[in-house]
């Protein structure tokens, strides 16, 4: 029953989901915690941050377009998200608010989990805010063979510097592992892209799709036909925001909630 002491937390995006309000949400009844958790978009996100501020919100999960354009706004950041520019996660202490960003740390744990050979020629496309969290993760992770694809030269070559990638604009010729950090493939108007081309996609090894919705892309159907393991954006999902809920409650998880979780979130 919701009273005058329940913690609130909310997520601010461009493109509110019902993804991290579920997940949250059926994780504080299982567990009887006395959270609110509520999706916003905002055209004002100054006057957000004033409001997570004033009114004692006790976090914010943050999406694009606001994870770089909310670090001026706040009174700290944490190394996950000092050193890619961008955040995700913002934890109000008492009116303090300091973002991190869990991208990264979910990132690195599925590039483990699945065993991917760090001696990959891996290509990222991408060169936004999520494509920083990704391309940080694989340098941290060691994989010295990657490179960066976007279109963005200022955004794209500065971030294959950071990490130590090459940078290119043009297509690839081939590759072992591909990874989508790019819309190409959400739902929405560019639903039916495919982020690679097939000749490329069969010719690799594996295939990493960022996107969560939907949860096929068909990048992840192309890779599958061709028999080929896939890393999928609702499993990144799932990790970010298992990662979130323990910074804004101090309860881990085990994988068993977070799976159930995660299944209830995209039920719905």
């Amino acid at each position: 029953m919701l009273n005058k002491d329940t913690r609130v937390c909310i997520s601010l995006a461009g493109r509110p989901s019902d993804l991290g309000t579920r997940f949250h949400n059926f994780l504080y009844a299982e567990l009887d915690l006395d959270y609110l958790y509520k999706a916003f978009s905002t055209d004002d996100l100054e006057g957000a941050v004033r409001g997570v501020r004033a009114l004692g919100f006790r976090g914010c999960s943050v999406s694009m377009p606001f994870k770089s354009a909310i670090i001026p706004l706040l009174d700290g950041l944490e190394d996950s998200a000092a050193d890619i520019d961008a955040v995700n996660t913002v934890v109000n202490d008492d009116g303090v608010l300091i973002g991190s960003n869990t991208d990264v740390q979910a990132v690195a744990a599925l590039l483990a989990e699945h065993a991917l050979d760090r001696s990959s020629r891996v290509v990222i496309r991408g060169s936004g805010s999520m494509a920083s969290a990704v391309s940080a993760a694989f340098a941290r992770a060691g994989f010295g063979r990657t490179t960066l694809w976007a279109r963005n030269v200022e955004a794209g070559a500065a971030m294959a510097v950071r990490d130590g990638h090459r940078f290119t604009q043009t297509p690839p010729d081939d590759a072992d592992v591909l990874v989508n950090v790019t819309p190409l493939g959400m739902a929405g108007a560019q639903e039916d892209a495919l982020a690679f081309e097939p000749d490329l996609i069969r010719g690799a090894s594996a295939v990493f799709d960022v996107v969560a919705m939907p949860v096929e892309t068909p990048l992840l159907r192309a890779a599958r036909a061709a028999g080929l393991p896939v890393i999928t954006g609702a499993e990144v999902h799932a990790r970010q925001a298992a990662l979130q809920f323990e910074r804004y409650t101090g309860v881990a998880l085990s994988h068993d909630q977070v799976d159930r979780a995660h299944a209830f979130a995209r039920a719905g």
